[in-house]
């Protein structure tokens, strides 16, 4: 154990040191460094020229204005699923891509969306307390207070009338239920109260099944989410007491969109599941409530006092329970199907119609929806106007451009799913590109996606300046990420563990990373599910926005005062995605580079052997502590918690297949990207079909890493390295197919998935092969 701390210790000093001397470096150095690159990635010379000139003309196009003007109007009613303004945005929005000089048309679907009819909660033991779940107006908001606003709840869970003890369980994960089994806690027949954060939210409630309680509340303690963060609305951006987290707790880990139609798109002749036989509805009610509706409850409860990892920033003292709170819950909703509206706007490829770059932001909001989703939905209208301009001067793209508003993406992703999985084998020999955004604010510069696109995003990411630095927006998220990891140090999570690779490379001087993408936007039927080529591109970090997420006070008010206020952020967001979308679609050959992916690859199979290791490690220490009955003497006797259950040893895993598939990979990517690197430089030369060839290799390179057995319990999900994770809900799993039986101590499901993973990358070599060898005159 003490050379396993200082190896640690040797790790954090050498991390400090690499970062310390990267921040030697002048930013401005960086900078400038970052800007006298030549040419353009994609672009001979005579073609970057041009290309620079029809982005500077794009950018002449922006105004901040514009921003503001359609958010006020797309944020002043009412926004969700089923309003009257969802539907009225959606035509008006339509009519501006046309006036534009877009194609654009609505497609309707006919999705399940439970819509509340009456809730209440009730503390009826030891006293009487009755909750509002209201929102009330806050003074100088002039949406807070109008008609016609939802009432907070959480969509997809079930109806139910239930009376039960109430127990608190922390964040409602699997850590926190083990932690009350060694209190000797059991909620089979009680309600569970939990908090927001630590995790997806309707991994709650479908943890609290699982263990058997009736029901779920979930609230937003001041900790993570109020007066402990910032002052709150209307003084700061924090959510205020009576603030409510709406959401959908639909099970999104097994499959996104319509809960009746998994696979197929929910057209109005479309076969439909029994509400009963849908995997990812939830079978207890769950209730979303605010801080000030939790307090009392809390207050009432008795049993142990929580360990000091789940004590919120509430005036009282966190109780466990059970009892002797009595809460009665009661929900009832109206399940029908409700139609939602996908607005879809093309402008033709004037050489290849046949090859598709798809951008999309979602539409619909919990309540007006200001930053989420309007945010990043009128930078989107930006670029669309700005698109349009170049196209009535007489520009036309290379390849069809294809702009999608999306509706019912915060149920669960169902217009984009819906409408993915309608349109599926188009996309699969169409769709070069999926381009997603969601909320925009004051910032710092983020992407996740397919790691063939890092070193494109990052040459683009060089060309926008950050509007408040005056720096490019790479450079200071360099700063960033380099000044995060000194602060950081070290840690062996497995975030942590990622992100200090993250720093290293930013260290490095080259490009940054992108992340991996989990879920939680609608880029996840496009990737995840259809393998199509994918980017999330966003601005935030400097907001207060997070404080009003999914409540009524996500307004147009709070948002010029705490997200963007001049818009700035909102142009930024257009120029970065703009150049992207333009330049994917006017490169003669797709500008893909696999070396980056290749690296990440391999990095992604080093955690995985690591997890393996650190769990081996752990399973013997704990092992060792249990022999020697450490926990029973440590433990207060008057406070007593069980000792961990003992785990079993953990298996040697063979990871010599994986090994050499990166090995490959590496190699061929090295082969591939000197190639390209030929043809940029005037070196080689394509002729028209040999370049048409090459690119349907391209286009279709995402899918080589989708398997149509899809992940070990959810088929639905078919990419091999990027998942939501089944305990994670957003966050990302990368090799999900290892990775998640490895965090599951399944060992022999781990040991399977390892030569499949590996052969799906062997696929993947074998095209990239093929594209070098036509690149090459094959």
């Amino acid at each position: 154990m003490q050379a396993s701390r200082g190896n640690r210790r040797r790790r954090r000093a050498a991390h400090r040191l690499l970062i310390c001397a990267a921040a030697l470096v002048p930013l401005a150095a960086v900078q400038a460094a970052g800007d006298a690159a030549p040419g353009l990635f994609g672009f001979t010379a005579p073609e970057a020229g041009r290309q620079r000139a029809l982005e500077q003309r794009f950018d002449g196009a922006l105004n901040p204005g514009d921003l503001r003007g359609w958010l006020r109007q797309l944020s002043s009613a009412p926004n969700q699923v089923g309003s009257p303004h969802d539907k009225a945005n959606a035509e008006t929005v339509r009519d501006l891509f046309r006036q534009w000089g877009w194609q654009a048309q609505i497609e309707v679907f006919e999705v399940l969306y439970p819509t509340l009819k009456q809730h209440s909660l009730e503390l009826v033991a030891p006293t009487h307390f009755s909750a509002s779940l209201s929102e009330p107006p806050v003074a100088g908001d002039a949406t807070s207070g109008a008609a016609g606003i939802m009432p907070p709840y959480n969509v997809y869970g079930a109806d139910g009338d239930v009376t039960g003890e109430l127990v608190y369980a922390n964040y409602g994960m699997p850590r926190d239920y083990q932690d009350l089994a060694r209190r000797g806690i059991d909620v089979r027949g009680k309600i569970v109260i939990t908090r927001y954060g630590g995790g997806w939210r309707g991994l709650k409630p479908k943890l609290a099944q699982e263990h058997g309680a009736i029901g779920c509340l979930i609230y937003s303690d001041p900790r993570e989410d109020g007066y402990a963060q910032g002052d709150v609305y209307p003084k700061g951006g924090w959510r205020p007491p009576e603030g409510v987290q709406r959401g959908s707790v639909l099970d999104i880990t097994l499959y996104s969109g319509d809960p009746l139609t998994p696979g197929v798109g929910a057209t109005r002749d479309a076969k439909r599941l029994a509400i009963a036989d849908a995997k990812t509805i939830l079978k207890i009610p769950v209730m979303p409530i605010s801080y000030a509706d939790a307090q009392p409850l809390l207050a009432a409860l008795g049993g142990a006092v929580a360990p000091p990892r789940w004590r919120g920033a509430l005036p009282l003292t966190y109780h466990i329970g059970p009892g002797p709170a009595r809460v009665h819950l009661a929900i009832s909703s109206d399940w029908s199907l409700k139609p939602i509206y996908d607005v879809i706007a093309k402008i033709p490829g004037r050489e290849s119609p046949n090859e598709w770059v798809v951008r999309g932001n979602h539409r619909d909001g919990w309540v007006f929806g200001a930053w989420d989703p309007l945010s990043g939905h009128v930078a989107m209208l930006a670029e669309a106007q700005a698109i349009g301009a170049l196209v009535k001067s007489g520009w036309r793209p290379q390849r069809t451009l294809v702009y999608a508003s999306w509706d019912g993406e915060e149920p669960g992703l169902l217009g984009s799913t819906e409408w993915a999985e309608t349109h599926a084998a188009e996309l699969a020999t169409k769709a070069v590109l999926y381009l997603n955004s969601d909320t925009n604010a004051r910032g710092f510069l983020s992407v996740g996606g397919s790691h063939a696109l890092q070193h494109l995003v990052n040459e683009v990411a060089r060309a926008v300046k950050d509007p408040e630095t005056g720096v490019s927006a790479q450079a200071r998220l360099r700063a960033r990420m380099l000044t995060e990891g000194y602060e950081r140090g070290s840690a062996d999570d497995e975030d942590a563990e990622e992100a200090h690779r993250e720093t290293h490379l930013a260290a490095a001087g080259g490009d940054l990373p992108i992340r991996a993408l989990g879920s939680g936007s609608d880029y996840t039927p496009f990737l995840q599910h259809l393998g199509v080529t994918a980017l999330n591109i966003e601005y935030h970090g400097e907001d207060d926005q997070a404080g009003v997420y999914h409540s009524a006070y996500d307004s147009f008010d709070h948002y010029v005062r705490f997200g963007d206020p001049g818009f700035a952020y909102g142009v930024a967001e257009a120029q970065t995605v703009g150049r992207v979308v333009l330049r994917m679609a006017d490169a003669d050959v797709l500008p893909l580079q696999f070396a980056d992916f290749a690296e990440t690859i391999g990095a992604y199979t080093e955690q995985l052997r690591h997890a393996v290791d650190e769990r081996r490690r752990k399973a013997a220490e704990l092992a060792g502590l249990l022999d020697q009955n450490d926990f029973a003497l440590a433990t207060d006797p008057t406070r007593p918690v069980a000792p961990p259950v003992r785990e079993a040893p953990v298996p040697a895993l063979d990871f010599a297949p994986l090994d050499a598939a990166v090995t490959r990979l590496k190699a061929s990517a090295r082969a591939y990207d000197a190639a390209y690197a030929q043809l940029l430089a005037g070196t080689v030369q394509l002729d028209a079909a040999r370049r048409a060839r090459l690119n349907a290799l391209l286009q279709g390179m995402e899918q080589k890493l989708t398997d149509a057995r899809g992940l070990p319990g959810r088929e639905w999900y078919r990419h091999f390295l990027y998942a939501p994770g089944m305990l994670t809900g957003y966050g990302v799993k990368t090799l999900p197919g290892v990775r998640e039986a490895i965090d599951g101590y399944r060992w022999d499901e781990a040991a399977a998935y390892i030569p499949i993973t590996a052969a799906v990358l062997a696929r993947y070599c074998d095209a990239i092969d093929s594209a070098t060898a036509l690149l090459k005159g094959g």
